[in-house]
């Protein structure tokens, strides 16, 4: 009679708990394994099952690299103080690491790496085309000279080029982007489970709001410097909050970046204060969230407010991804 009443449950699509076993008989799994299946249902234990209504096919990741420049606009030091391309170079491992996770779960899930290069030497290109050669990927160089009629005369060479690279970087997610559009900055390191949460809290989330959304994957100092409001959602494996601005490592949907292109390229014309001022207007009318704890941090000054997240082993995973 169990074996029967279990598969009359997947027939119509419920699972069970068995709480004294402490598993799924339907799903033939442990509860405290990941009871989720992406593009299907998304389910948290004791909240139940959401049903995905909004599926992710694939995922664009757009990386802004720069080896050259210690810290834009700063003449601050990073932690560890080490030359900038080893953050870069830990930065991509660290993002690779997470894609293979991911793409294990998820074999049909589409995921591809565009690398966008400021000025790098060949020695620093080699580093970078040998640790991405076992993934989807390619190399475009910065064209600075597109945007010389685009961005306003500015104060320094590298600022214009960091606009540009911004720039750059959304117009290839306008027209290569198919679903979601992952754009990140060269320093940040990511866990290992960054890209599988961002992915399953996509999903679950846009589903129950209805609507594209969109995602910062770092829990930055500076949301709690201020006694700012905030909702606390749950996500695949863990809480997440609403935000009002991130910094350029964000992800959102090809739908999300043509409705707001106005937005993004308006951000990009100018150096504003605070830099992401065009981009953080668009947090007043739509979901925006970032994990608690955080799935990716950022390798800044170590008394930036925009840097390392809290209750972080930052050593740990820097020797993980040497």
């Amino acid at each position: 009679m169990k074996k029967f009443f279990i598969k009359i449950c997947k027939l119509f699509g419920f699972e069970i708990i068995d709480q004294n076993e402490f598993i799924s008989p339907t799903l033939n799994k442990e509860l405290n394994k990941d009871l989720s299946i992406l593009n299907k249902k998304s389910i948290v234990l004791p909240l139940g099952e959401v049903k995905i209504t909004r599926k992710v096919t694939s995922i664009l990741i757009i990386v802004r690299v720069n080896t050259e420049i210690e810290v834009w606009d700063q003449n601050k030091r990073r932690l560890f103080e080490k030359p900038k391309i080893d953050y870069s170079i830990r930065s991509i491992k660290s993002l690779i690491k997470s894609i293979n996770l991911c793409k294990k779960k998820y074999s049909n899930l589409k995921i591809k790496i565009i690398v966008l290069d400021d000025s790098s030497k060949e020695e620093n290109l080699d580093k970078i085309k040998q640790v991405i050669k076992d993934v989807d990927s390619e190399i475009i160089s910065l064209d600075t000279k597109k945007f010389e009629t685009k961005i306003k005369k500015q104060k320094s060479l590298e600022t214009f080029s960091n606009l540009a690279s911004l720039f750059q970087s959304f117009e290839i997610g306008k027209k290569f982007g198919e679903d979601l559009i992952f754009f990140i900055e060269d320093d940040y390191l990511h866990f290992e489970t960054m890209l599988d949460e961002m992915i399953s809290t996509y999903e679950r989330v846009s589903s129950q709001v209805d609507k594209d959304i969109f995602m910062c994957p770092a829990d930055y100092p500076y949301l709690y410097v201020n006694n700012e409001k905030t909702n606390i959602l749950i996500g695949n494996k863990r809480h997440w909050r609403t935000i009002n601005k991130t910094l350029c490592t964000f992800l959102t949907s090809k739908k999300l970046l043509d409705l707001y292109w106005e937005n993004f390229s308006k951000n990009c014309e100018d150096r504003h204060d605070p830099f992401e001022k065009y981009i953080n207007e668009i947090y007043k009318k739509e979901f925006c969230i970032s994990p608690l704890k955080s799935l990716s941090i950022h390798l800044t000054n170590v008394n930036s407010s925009y840097g390392l997240s809290p209750f972080i082993n930052y050593k740990d995973l820097w020797d993980q991804n040497e």
